[in-house]
Parts: C-alpha cells; structure tokens; sequence
C-alpha cells in the first residue's frame, strides 16, 4: 500500500507531463469507444436484417446449394410435412425456434402485358404468416424501422405479394404502385418496338388450366382486384411451362440492386402451384428462425442428429453460409476495428514509455539513494510499474466516459448513413448498451499495455549501479 501512495504522489510530480500521458490514453479509449459501438450496432443490424429475411439455419435436400439453385424443382423435399413436424415438435429444438416454415425458390418470366414487358424473375415462396412473424425478429432491440415494418406479405389471399422495386419498373408498374423517380415512358412504360396490341399478347394466361378469370379481372369469380396483376411462366418440375396471376400489392426496395430488379415475393401455395403444377407438391427448403443467434452451433448440431437418426436425404446451411455478404460485411469490419486498436496501442505504448523515461532520468539520483537504502531491485521496478498502471487506469477510465458522451451527443444529433446492404438512409448509431464486455475489453488493454510499457523504464532504473546513479548529474 505504502508502494501505491508513493507511485500515485511521484504522478504529481510533473503534473503537466502526467496530464498528456493521460490525455493521450483518454482520447485512444475514446476512439475505440465511438468505433466498438459503431461496428458493434453494424453487426447487429447487419445480422437482423439477415436474420428476418431467411432466418438462422436453412434445411435443403442434399445437392440443392451446390447445384439446384438452377433447377430447384428437382430438388424439392418430399414430406416436407413430416420434416416440419419432425423439427417443431422436437423437445430440445422446440423451445429454441421462433419460427419454422417451409419455403420456395423459383425463376422464371413476369409479363405485364398492359405495358408489353417481361422480365426474368427469382421468386421467393413464402408462407405469409410465418413470413411476417420473421420480420418482426428483434433480438437486439434496435430501434422501430417503418420501411421494414410495412414489408408484410398480404395472409388473405393467395395470389397477392409484393416485388422489388427495379423490377416494377421494368415491367411498367410505376404509375399503378406509386413509384418516385419512374415517370411514365420510361422503363416498362415505354412502347415496345413492334409489339403486338390487342388479346394475343396475352398469350401467357392461355397456358394457365387453373386460373378460370371472368372478364372483369376477378380471379376465380370473386371480386375485381385493384392491384397491379402479372403472369409468371416458370417450368415445372416436368419441364412443361406452366403460369399464374400474381396481383402485386407493392414495390418494396431490397437494398441490394440484383434483388431489385427480379425479386418476386409471393405465398407459399401459388409458388408451389407454380412450380410444381399438378404434380406432387414439394417445398424448396426449410427456415428456421431461432430465438437468439447465439443457439446457432447447438440447434444445427441437433437438427443434422435429427437428420442422421431418421435417414434423411437433406443438408443443413446456418446464417454465415446462407448470407455471405453479411460473413464478409463482418470481416471486414473487424479487420478495420483490429487495425485501429493496433494503432491507439502503439501511441499509448510510445506515450506511457517516454513518460516514464523522462522521469526515470529525472530521479536518477532518488534511485541511488533509494538503492543505497536497501529498496531491492523488484521495489523499484514495482514503483514505476505501478505509475504506469494508475496513469493507464486514470487515462483510460477518463476515456470511457468522455466516450459515452460523445456516444450520447452522436446519437441524438440526426446523422444518419447508408449501411452496406440498405437501400434508404438510416440513422448513425454508436452502440453503449449490451457492449459492456467491449468496453471492459477497452479498459483492461489500455491499462495492460501502459504497465507494460511502463515495465520498459522500470527494468532500466532497477538496474543502475547504486554508485552510478547517485553521481549522476
């Protein structure tokens, strides 16, 4: 204790000099601080809007991501009924799973013909109440967005859903949904060189047996439909073209400029129908969305146990597998964070031990004394180890604070920034809560290395010959 007081009083010393060393290990936890909470709110935004678009773990028929991406129909599951049981009503999986729901993916043709254009399209089946019960997945309670909130998929009939907003362009929908930056003659709305007018060009619905559409637009005989319609070719999985009316209740942008332009989001039913025509219906794939993120590694581990026990031709992909761009967002942001901390170390390593030279050879002759006294070589290499660790600490603390209000100042000033994978503006965040153990990381390496550092000076005064030191000038 006695070591402490006198270490905390030599701080005094040189008041001026004490005061940059802290100043500069303030301002390195400060800057770690705005930069931790920055990357850390990209990853958890990052991670929910991966998370509410195609959940934590995907099941697929063994081959499908390798190779039936380009032809999906041959890699349905079959039962998928069964398998949905399987893995709801599981004992350890069930109480994990916020949702789990089968899923389609297709390509294929949408044709506005009131504007004679088509374009190739990746349809996205999905059913329409567990669709919108993984949109409202917030685990990180992130703050209310209203451009993801309104991103539901209509649950009352079959044969509505919603496209990207490039691709409602292209087909000539500006006008009927209401799309800024899209006046008409442009895009889809412009006349199409020798194009054929009149009912031939709806040559698409005389493929359709199923569809039985009265004159006035209302499918299956019920009541005229308002929303925008397109027919959607797709070949089965006997390779016949088969075709449905999808009504389009909105454009929705995805952020991403390919999704855009050929994202179709439509119910699980009409997808199947569409893909499988009259045959056996199947689904692509299976989404499980959890809970919390971090059940990741054990629900995978029991959901490929699952599979082995009951002798089931199917793979299991999980969320870095499923998203790439969200592996590699994350990558790369923890690269850029390891850098900067590799710097703010170096300044506060360089800093605390010029510092502590300085006084070193300030108090040359003290250390002879002090030596000549009977102090060991460990009590004065303590001494000046136990200066650096108060200034890391005072320093460092002092940071941490300063970083927290510049956090708050930051959060409630209106910045706001694109995000990678976000097509509007959203608000620039600088995360201070669920980081704690970031901070403390903060602190405790900012205090390490300057009693690290501080041991490099320590190490010489201990070694000077008593006779030396006090003939020092």
């Amino acid at each position: 204790m006695t070591t402490l007081k006198i270490a905390a009083r030599n701080i005094l010393r040189n008041l001026r000099r004490s005061l940059m060393t802290v100043s500069a290990i303030a301002v390195g936890a400060m800057a770690l601080l705005l930069f931790g909470g920055f990357t850390s709110h990209i990853f958890v935004a990052l991670e929910t809007q991966n998370v509410t678009r195609s959940g934590h773990l995907a099941v697929f028929r063994n081959g499908y991501f390798k190779y039936g991406v380009g032809n999906p129909a041959s890699y349905g599951i079959d039962n998928y009924q069964a398998v949905l049981a399987l893995i709801g009503n599981d004992p350890v999986l069930k109480p994990m799973i916020n949702v789990v729901t089968p899923t389609i993916n297709l390509f294929g043709i949408a044709g506005n013909f009131e504007a004679q254009a088509s374009k190739t399209f990746f349809g996205l089946g999905v059913v329409p109440a567990d669709y919108n019960k993984m949109r409202r997945w917030n685990e990180h309670h992130l703050d209310y967005d209203p451009v993801a909130a309104s991103n539901r998929i209509n649950e009352q009939d079959e044969s509505h859903g919603f496209i990207g907003v490039g691709l409602a362009r292209m087909l000539g929908l500006c006008e009927a949904l209401h799309l800024g930056d899209c006046p008409k003659g442009e895009g889809g709305d412009q006349p199409a060189a020798g194009a054929i007018s009149g009912p031939a060009t709806r040559d698409f619905s005389a493929l359709e047996g199923e569809a039985k559409e009265s004159a006035s637009g209302a499918p299956n005989g019920g009541e005229p439909q308002s929303a925008p319609r397109l027919d959607l070719l797709a070949a089965t999985a006997a390779g016949a073209p088969n075709v449905v009316n999808f009504y389009v209740d909105k454009a929705i942008s995805q952020g991403v400029k390919e999704y855009d332009d050929a994202l179709v989001v439509m119910n699980f039913n009409l997808a199947q129908r569409l893909l499988y025509g009259r045959g056996e219906k199947k689904a692509v794939g299976i989404v499980v969305q959890l809970h919390r993120t971090e059940d990741i590694p054990v629900a995978r581990a029991r959901l490929e146990r699952l599979i082995r026990e009951n002798h089931l031709d199917l793979e299991t992909k999980e969320l870095n597998e499923l998203q790439p761009f969200y592996k590699q967002a994350v990558g790369m942001f923890v690269a850029i964070f390891s850098f900067i901390s590799v710097v703010m170390a170096v300044i506060v390593l360089f800093t605390v031990v010029n510092t502590m030279s300085m006084s070193v050879m300030e108090r040359t002759q003290e250390i002879g004394t002090l030596r000549a006294l009977g102090v060991k070589k460990k009590g004065i290499t303590l001494q000046f180890i136990l200066e650096g660790a108060i200034l890391g600490v005072i320093g460092a603390t002092l940071g941490i604070i300063l970083g927290y209000l510049a956090s708050y100042g930051v959060n409630h000033a209106g910045l706001t920034w694109h995000p990678p994978g976000q097509s509007h503006p959203t608000n620039l965040i600088v995360r201070t809560r669920g980081v704690e153990h970031l901070i403390f990381e903060i602190w405790l390496g900012l205090c390490a290395m300057a009693t690290v550092a501080a041991w490099i000076p320590a190490r010489r005064a201990a070694r000077m010959k008593i006779v030396d030191a006090l003939g020092h000038v």
